[in-house]
C-alpha cells in the first residue's frame, strides 16, 4: 500500500491516479473530510492527519509499503519559517514511528542553495530526512509550468504576459506537474538505499519569451512577455498583501542570477515529455 499525502494537489493527485491505474493500493492522507469522497469513490482507503501532527500522521503512514510526502507550500512564512519547521518536525517523527519501506519526498530544484530564499524550506526538509533511517528519495522537480495559471487572464485579455523571470530570452528549467506525479509513482515503487536526489524537468527549457509565445498560439492572438522591474517588486507583493515578501524575492533572484539550479550534471537530470504547449491549452480550457 502507498500512502499519499498532498493527494488533493495537483502533484499528489497526479501520482496516486496513476499508482491506481497501475492497480496499486492507495491511501489518501488527507486532512479535510470533505475532500475524501472523490478518492474513496476511486478505491483509495482514507486517513485524516494533519501535516503537523506527528502522532495522526504516523497512524496515516503505518503499514505502508511507500509514502510520498509533499510538504505543504507556505508562499508567505514567517521569518525563519517556523510553519515548515512544525511541519518538518512532525514528518521526521511520523517517518520514524511507522517506518515505511521508502519515502519519495517533493523538494525542489536548487535546494541545495545556501542563499536564505523561499525555497529554503524544501532544503531544511531535506537536510532532516537525509538523517532517517528510512530510505529516501528527494525528487527536485524543475519550476511548475503551471504557475503560469496566474498569466491566462491578462495575456487573453490585452496580449501580455508580465515576467518576474528575466532576462526574457533566458531559458528556465521548467516541468508539467503530470511528469512529477508520474516520476513520483515510478520512484515509490523502485528499491534503494539510503538518501538519494532525483532531478527533473521537461525535455526542453523554456524562456519567458518562449511562453509568451506559446500563449500566442493557444490564444490565437498576439502575446508578448513584458518585464516587471526588480524595484517594483516589495511594493507589488506587500500590496497583494505579503507580511514578508523577501523569501520570494530572492527565490526570484536566484532563478534570475542561476544559483537555484540543478546540482547534478545534464545526464543526471530526468527529462519528461509533457510541452508547455499542452499545459497551457489545458489552463486556457480551465480558464474560459
Amino acid at each position: 500500500m502507498y500512502a499519499i499525502t498532498g493527494i488533493s494537489g495537483k502533484v499528489g493527485g497526479a501520482l496516486a491516479r496513476t499508482l491506481l491505474a497501475a492497480h496499486q493500493p492507495v491511501r489518501a492522507v488527507i486532512r479535510n473530510l470533505d475532500k475524501a469522497r472523490e478518492w474513496e469513490a476511486l478505491g483509495c482507503e482514507i486517513a485524516l492527519a494533519s501535516m503537523n501532527d506527528a502522532s495522526a500522521l504516523a497512524a496515516a503512514l503505518e503499514g505502508a509499503e511507500g509514502v510520498f510526502i509533499l510538504p505543504p507550500s507556505e508562499f508567505d512564512p514567517e521569518p525563519d519559517f517556523p510553519e515548515a519547521r512544525a511541519v518538518i518536525d512532525a514528518v521526521k517523527t511520523a517517518i520514524e514511528w511507522a517506518k515505511p519501506r521508502r519515502v519519495v519526498c517533493l523538494s525542489t530544484i536548487g535546494a541545495q542553495a545556501t542563499q536564505t530564499n523561499l525555497l529554503t524550506q524544501r532544503t531544511l526538509m531535506e537536510q532532516a530526512l537525509s538523517k532517517s533511517t528510512v530510505p529516501v528519495t528527494f525528487l527536485r522537480p524543475a519550476w511548475f509550468m503551471e504557475n503560469f495559471e496566474w498569466d491566462v487572464e491578462q495575456a487573453r485579455a490585452e496580449g501580455v504576459m508580465a515576467s518576474f523571470l528575466q532576462p526574457l530570452d533566458k531559458p528556465v528549467p521548467m516541468i508539467a506537474t503530470a511528469d512529477v506525479g508520474r516520476v513520483a509513482a515510478e520512484l515509490l515503487q523502485q528499491e534503494w538505499k539510503g538518501a538519494r536526489v532525483v532531478e527533473l524537468e521537461a525535455s526542453q527549457r523554456v524562456s519567458p519569451n518562449d511562453a509568451a509565445a506559446a500563449f500566442a498560439r493557444v490564444l490565437g492572438r498576439p502575446v508578448a512577455a513584458q518585464v516587471v522591474p526588480r524595484d517594483t517588486w516589495a511594493d507589488l507583493f506587500t500590496r497583494q498583501g505579503m507580511k514578508h515578501p523577501q523569501p520570494r524575492i530572492r527565490m526570484l533572484d536566484g532563478f534570475n542570477e542561476g544559483w537555484i539550479e540543478f546540482e547534478g550534471g545534464d545526464n543526471a537530470i530526468v527529462k519528461s515529455d509533457i510541452p508547455l504547449e499542452t499545459v497551457l491549452r489545458e489552463l486556457v480550457a480551465k480558464a474560459t
